[in-house]
């Protein structure tokens, strides 16, 4: 009598293998701070007639780099998907995922001129995906305790990051968009002031920031140069309340440029250096705005000296974010 043929062994479902799973999401800061950039060349080469061509390689710099992180952060939400989900929870690392909400709110100012269609689309998700993020970040804070040493200044960018919303509006020409900025604008100003007391007390009080965090202080001044910038789209003038935002960002800018000018020798790069690149952007941005606004030979060289610190800035992150890149070093430079 024959034997009885053995069950067919199951076979396990095949595991992805991970894939970028080391790429933090903060990464995104270089979309914002790429887009910034050409925003500042090209009010530069509106008001004092600098080439428009460099604005328009560096916004297509900006498109490029936003194509190429969607492409790998997908790799990695499809390959780790546990690894983003312990990022996203990150008390930290999990407010800076808003850094990909804002650069959808800053691409339309280079898309544009390619579509209005896609850009006005680009902008649209980025609105209404930065409310929800701010809603669900809030919500979670007032969800359980927090600890103040995680207040760093990665905690303005869920909130802070509202103040973006308005700045593409006038250029998209987009109806019954008023009402949104001014919403954007007054919820971004107000959480700005006691988020930045509370990262200021954290700063104060406890343990300074580790190495690979110090850079992300320039956030800091993102509120005030950002504010400005959202103000004034909002209500289309300079007065003495968007001067007054315009002064004490460059006051943090002076206090936070001394605090990090020692950070290419005390720390190894890291792609955290990033964190730097849209802050440096928008102060450029705000003062070229401000020495339009006053048309004072002081003014214009603060406007063009912010100019030329930001460009050598981020050309210097690119560089060398490129070259270890080609170096194989991501991994290393993301840890």
């Amino acid at each position: 009598m024959a034997a009885p043929l053995a069950p067919a062994a199951t076979e396990a479902p095949a595991v992805p293998v991970p894939r970028f799973d080391y790429l933090p999401v903060a990464l995104f800061g270089s979309v914002m701070g790429l887009t910034g950039l050409s925003v500042a060349w090209r009010l530069a080469a509106a008001r004092y007639g600098l080439p428009a061509l460099v604005a328009d390689a560096i916004g297509w710099g900006a498109v490029l780099t936003s194509l190429a992180l969607a492409l790998a952060y997908g790799a990695k939400a499809v390959t780790a998907w546990p690894a983003v989900t312990a990022e996203f929870r990150h008390p930290i690392a999990g407010n800076l995922f808003g850094t990909v909400l804002i650069s959808l709110l800053l691409l339309p100012f280079v898309l544009h001129d390619l579509s209005p269609a896609l850009a006005a689309a680009a902008w649209i998700v980025g609105t209404g995906g930065m409310a929800l993020f701010a809603v669900l970040i809030v919500s979670r804070w007032m969800g359980s305790r927090q600890q103040l040493a995680h207040a760093t200044p990665a905690w303005m960018v869920p909130v802070v990051g509202l103040l973006d919303i308005p700045l593409a509006a006038p250029a998209l020409g987009l109806p019954h968009t008023q009402t949104l900025a001014m919403a954007a604008l007054s919820i971004g100003l107000f959480f700005a002031g006691p988020l930045f007391t509370l990262v200021f007390a954290r700063l104060v009080f406890e343990e300074p920031l580790p190495p690979a965090q110090r850079p992300t202080l320039m956030i800091l001044v993102a509120p005030f140069a950002v504010g400005f910038s959202s103000y004034t789209a909002t209500f289309g003038r300079i007065d003495a309340f968007a001067e007054a935002l315009f002064l004490v960002g460059l006051f943090m800018f002076v206090v936070l440029l001394g605090r990090l000018r020692d950070l290419p020798r005390c720390c190894p790069f890291r792609v955290s250096w990033w964190a730097v690149s849209f802050p440096l952007a928008a102060m450029a941005v705000a003062a070229l705005r401000y020495a339009e606004h006053v048309r004072a030979v002081p003014a214009d060289v603060l406007a063009l000296a912010l100019l030329a610190l930001a460009t050598a800035g981020i050309a210097a992150l690119a560089t060398r974010t490129l070259v270890g890149i080609a170096r194989g070093e991501l991994r290393r430079l993301a840890g």
